[in-house]
């Protein structure tokens, strides 16, 4: 009867050990190729969690089970829900929610860690103790000596969990003991996280929408209506006289009426996108968090989510579900190839970037090929700091200002005048250019204010200038990035 029951443990031991290696392997996918089907990934993210919850719960119930094994139950079960839950929220396209879960799970991921870390460290500092004192009674001694004698600890021990070795001291070595541990533990799992931060496969990556089309203007016609009257019988023997309308008009109704005579993208493919993009692609809008200043001035439901969704009607590609943030530091997460095509950036406050941000943003800028979309959100002091910031970034590079009849100006929309909410910055656009492509296009009026819901209480005639300007801007920076890719040979169908 016992070795049944030590079979069958052991047989459900190695099917565990399956289902984790399994596991394992989806993780491993995930992160680096992501070529597995995502009905795959997500019935064995699922399948994974719920089967190590269940063991959890069944193992606490079971007094034969030790607690060392139920909490290492328990701490898989904690990262398989964790994994679960980012992998849903990027899925589903909450790429904000999925990026904040991924950060507090990290946290959990450190203290669990830790507890373990400090569990192994005390039993094996307790089993290298015994042996030490083991091999002591064990050798031969002189026995005229004391059993104190012959415990007696050596403090020229360079080994870490010899509670007796010299860097510990005397004095509270065991408190000593656990405090280095921490800071070795601490800096393993930093040291850690920066090298998965490096591998390819850890870093995130931005994928554009999957198409083709060409730039041009987009047509534009007047349409002619005929207007019939009303027909009216004249008595030509009536003693009434008054002049009679003609029998029928022609009114000439000078509207003109958007019509997409061709598709909007950039490339040779199938659907409005971009050579280079993917099926799974979208267009994002990404602001970019910056210290010293308000950067979220009118950020995510409202502003920002308008102007994307606007983006999509008018483009028809396919665009994220919410918009999203990011820090500098985050922007070196992106791997060349893979990076946003275009950040946002606004506020009305300073903005203070470090030398070390610096060449983050210059290097997003030149070997990543993006583009900054900057916005005056409301003063002057704003526009001197974004000419400063820029003239760090770019100290070989002057502003220019941006005509009317630029291709950023014309293509999709062609923009008859430079709409704005209030001159902040002046009333032309500047831009920042290297080998002929835009890196920088500072916006001096406030154009996020006419994005929001009220408008800011401008003319429909301004804020619909303000979406068709937002639309090419984003739509330059894609189809710019969709050019290089293809110079560079990374071009995917």
């Amino acid at each position: 009867m016992q070795q049944d029951l030590t079979g069958s443990r052991k047989k459900h031991d190695r099917f565990t050990a399956v289902v984790g290696l399994v596991w394992s392997l989806a993780i491993a996918d995930w992160f680096l190729t992501q070529k597995s089907p995502a009905w795959i990934t997500a019935i064995i993210f699922v399948g994974g969690a719920a089967y190590f919850c269940h063991l959890a719960r069944k193992t606490s119930k079971h007094k034969d089970y030790t607690l060392t094994k139920l909490n290492l139950l328990r701490s898989f079960a904690y990262v398989t829900i964790w994994t679960l839950v980012v992998w849903s929220a990027d899925v589903i396209g909450f790429r904000e929610a999925s990026v904040q879960f991924a950060r507090c799970g990290t946290g959990g991921c450190f203290c669990i860690g830790l507890a373990w870390f400090v569990w192994g460290m005390e039993h094996a500092s307790q089993r290298f103790e015994s042996q030490r004192l083991a091999r002591v009674k064990s050798s031969t001694l002189d026995r005229h000596q004391s059993s104190v004698e012959i415990i007696k600890p050596t403090w020229q021990s360079w080994h870490p969990l010899n509670i007796h070795a010299w860097y510990y001291g005397r004095r509270s070595p065991r408190l000593r003991q656990s405090l280095a541990g921490l800071m070795s533990y601490s800096f393993i799992f930093m040291l850690l996280l920066l090298v998965c931060s490096q591998i390819n496969g850890c870093q995130e990556l931005y994928e554009m929408p999957a198409g083709g089309g060409v730039q041009q203007t987009i047509a534009q016609t007047v349409k002619l209506q005929k207007v019939i009257k009303k027909k009216f019988v004249i008595n030509p023997f009536s003693a009434i006289l008054f002049r009679v309308p003609p029998i029928d008009e022609i009114k000439l109704q000078l509207t003109e009426i958007t019509k997409h005579a061709y598709t909007i993208g950039y490339g040779a493919g199938e659907g409005a996108g971009f050579a280079g993009g993917k099926k799974q692609g979208k267009v994002r809008f990404i602001r970019l968090e910056y210290t010293g200043g308000d950067w979220d001035q009118d950020f995510g439901v409202g502003s920002d989510l308008n102007m994307l969704a606007e983006y999509n009607v008018r483009t028809s590609h396919v665009v994220a579900a919410q918009t999203e943030s990011r820090t500098i530091e985050q922007l070196r997460s992106f791997p060349v190839g893979a990076s946003p095509p275009m950040v946002f950036m606004t506020g009305q406050g300073s903005i203070s970037i470090s030398s070390a941000q610096t060449k983050i943003l210059r290097e997003y800028l030149l070997d990543k090929h993006g583009m900054l979309f900057i916005d005056n959100g409301g003063s002057p002091h704003f526009h001197n700091q974004v000419i400063a910031m820029m003239k760090n970034i770019l100290p070989q590079v002057r502003p220019a200002a941006i005509p009317l009849d630029d291709v950023i100006h014309r293509i999709p929309y062609q923009i008859p005048f430079l709409p704005y909410v209030a001159p902040h910055g002046g009333k032309e656009a500047l831009g920042w250019r290297v080998d002929g492509k835009l890196v920088c296009y500072y916006h001096p009026g406030d154009i996020a204010d006419a994005w929001a819901d009220d408008h800011a209480g401008v003319s429909p005639e301004i804020w619909e200038a303000c979406y068709q300007l937002g639309t090419n801007v984003i739509f330059y920076a894609h189809s710019e990035y969709s050019k290089w890719l293809s110079s560079r040979g990374t071009t995917k169908e």
